[in-house]
């Protein structure tokens, strides 16, 4: 069946390979990503040469997730063109590495708007078109840095992606009686083959930072990098992620699966995650609202 799906963050790494690798499945694809009259103009661009050359229908769309202003403009040409949004894929983040202490409170908070109040600002656009149509379907990009083998020096991150992995937790429930399905797509550590770890952020307070260059932890960032490198399989392929998000697309309507994982380093989320999602649904039955654990098929 073919789709209306937004995905945002699109402009460039698993963003950009997802909306790719859906226009391909034959749906149609709107990759948001903000100035694509400007800094990201190549990119959108290049999404907009894919589809000359795919004969697909990939469509680059300007849409700042941490402006509501900007989503709603975004959301209102998308249905004016296509008539609705039928998948949401929440792929947009930013990571930064460095030692906690260092980052400033405006950091953190920045990092939460881009993980987190991002997602909200475009549930809140979209929610309504998906709960009056009575269907739809939400793809969360988490990470195994939310229940796996977490390393020191990306705090900022991880605790912003361990909290957008909770909302879309309690979102699943309170959108399962609207017909709308929840996967939560769970990456690890890739370290290659995406700019994530080139383009992190880095602290503020340089002179903090430095603190921790030497004494008990000079050398621990690159030894930390390093580390995180080796645990990754030469042959670990960033694309699998897009792939994953097209085959949970492609599935029928309430036989999507809740949380799927990608993760060549095997750094335990999986464990951790299976655990975690089946106390849930055990308590969830406990309190008599079992029902919500999974939308019926149609």
């Amino acid at each position: 069946m073919k789709n209306v799906i937004l995905i945002t963050g699109a402009s460039s790494g698993m963003g950009a390979l997802t909306a790719r690798e859906l226009a391909r499945a034959g749906h149609t694809v709107y990759a948001s990503m903000r100035d694509i009259k400007g800094r990201n103009a190549a990119q959108a661009d290049a999404a907009k040469t894919f589809a000359e050359q795919t004969n697909t229908d990939l469509r680059a769309i300007e849409m700042d997730i941490a402006s509501q202003s900007s989503v709603d403009a975004a959301v209102r040409r998308i249905v004016s063109a296509s008539g609705g949004v039928d998948v949401l894929v929440h792929n947009a983040g930013h990571m930064v590495f460095g030692p906690a202490e260092a980052f400033t409170p405006e950091q953190y908070a920045e990092l939460f708007d881009t993980n987190v109040l991002g997602t909200q600002r475009v549930n809140r656009s979209v929610l309504p078109l998906m709960r009056a149509r009575g269907k739809g379907l939400l793809v969360w990009v988490s990470s195994s840095s939310v229940r796996g083998g977490t390393p020191p020096y990306l705090a900022p991150y991880f605790a912003a992606k361990a909290a957008m992995d909770q909302l879309a937790v309690s979102y699943a429930g309170e959108l399962v009686r609207w017909g709308i399905e929840t996967s939560i797509v769970v990456p690890g550590a890739f370290t290659i083959g995406t700019n994530h770890f080139r383009n992190a952020g880095q602290p503020a307070d340089a002179a903090r930072a430095a603190e921790y260059h030497h004494g008990p932890y000079a050398g621990f960032g690159d030894d930390l990098l390093k580390g995180l490198a080796s645990t990754e399989p030469p042959d670990s392929d960033v694309g699998d992620v897009a792939r994953a998000i097209a085959d949970v697309v492609s599935r029928p309507h309430g036989k999507r699966p809740f949380r799927v994982h990608i993760d060549p380093a095997s750094d335990g989320s999986q464990v951790v995650s299976d655990v975690g999602d089946r106390i849930r649904a055990e308590f969830l039955r406990r309190i008599g609202q079992g029902d919500i654990l999974k939308v019926k098929a149609s």
